[in-house]
């Protein structure tokens, strides 16, 4: 299995994993970056998935499903006029000989989900390198509720999100922990990596729980206080 990023809009990540017996694309919000990635390799078998509804995560499908073969996609209820197969959490769905995990991840959205496939999680907008999506559902314990199943994962499991925040959270992260010094080593990192334009992603589970202050607040009370003050910030 391997995974690649193409990058779209200002800040996106489409990622793109390559399989033997095909190719799943995550959140396509546009089709151009996709085609361009993809030019003379066309013929394999496309499978989307979609993590929630917002447009820059879904815009590309219908451009896909038009111009590439067979593809079809998966997503939640809220994207249910994109999808091929509805989605929820609890559920496991086989692609190209695959297991893949669905989990339920609400609270950016409401009915969002996301993936896990191997060590290899994408959960949208859920979860960031040192954050995680605004609360547009108004749902705070939903999203709380949410870090709790990623908290929960193995250390080694590797998050692929759907933006490249990293940066700026991991400022936010200091503001609010100015003496964490796992915070200080992955803010040097990921300013070295910009600097350079590189990708920052994917971060670890084990690396979020030291330096993600959605996983260090002590309980559902601070996450929020916590989640208010990022979006002032």
């Amino acid at each position: 299995m391997k995974i690649q990023s193409i990058p779209a809009f200002s800040d996106n990540y489409i990622w793109w994993i390559e399989l033997e017996k095909g190719r799943i694309l995550v959140d396509p919000g546009a089709s151009e970056p996709v085609l361009q990635a993809l030019e003379g390799q066309e013929k394999k078998q496309t499978i989307i998935l979609l993590t929630h509804c917002h447009q820059d995560h879904i815009g590309g499908v219908k451009a896909l499903k038009a111009k590439l073969p067979n593809v079809l996609c998966y997503g939640p209820s809220e994207t249910d006029s994109l999808n091929d197969v509805n989605v929820k959490g609890g559920e496991e769905i086989c692609l190209f000989g695959k297991k893949i995990d669905v989990l339920a991840s609400p609270g950016h959205t409401e009915a969002g989900v996301s993936y896990q496939i191997e060590n290899a999680l994408f959960p949208g907008d859920a979860l960031f390198k040192a954050g995680c999506g605004r609360v547009f559902t108004g749902d705070y314990r939903a999203q709380y509720d949410t870090l709790k199943i990623f908290k929960d994962l193995d250390d080694e499991v590797e998050v692929y999100p759907g933006h490249e925040y990293s940066l700026d959270n991991l400022l936010f992260a200091k503001h609010l922990f100015p003496d964490n010094l796992d915070i200080d080593e992955e803010l040097e990192v990921t300013k070295d990596l910009r600097e350079n334009g590189e990708n920052t992603l994917p971060t670890t589970i084990g690396l979020e729980r030291k330096s993600n202050p959605f996983f260090l607040a002590r309980n559902f009370q601070e996450f929020k206080e916590f989640r208010k003050k990022k979006d002032s910030f």
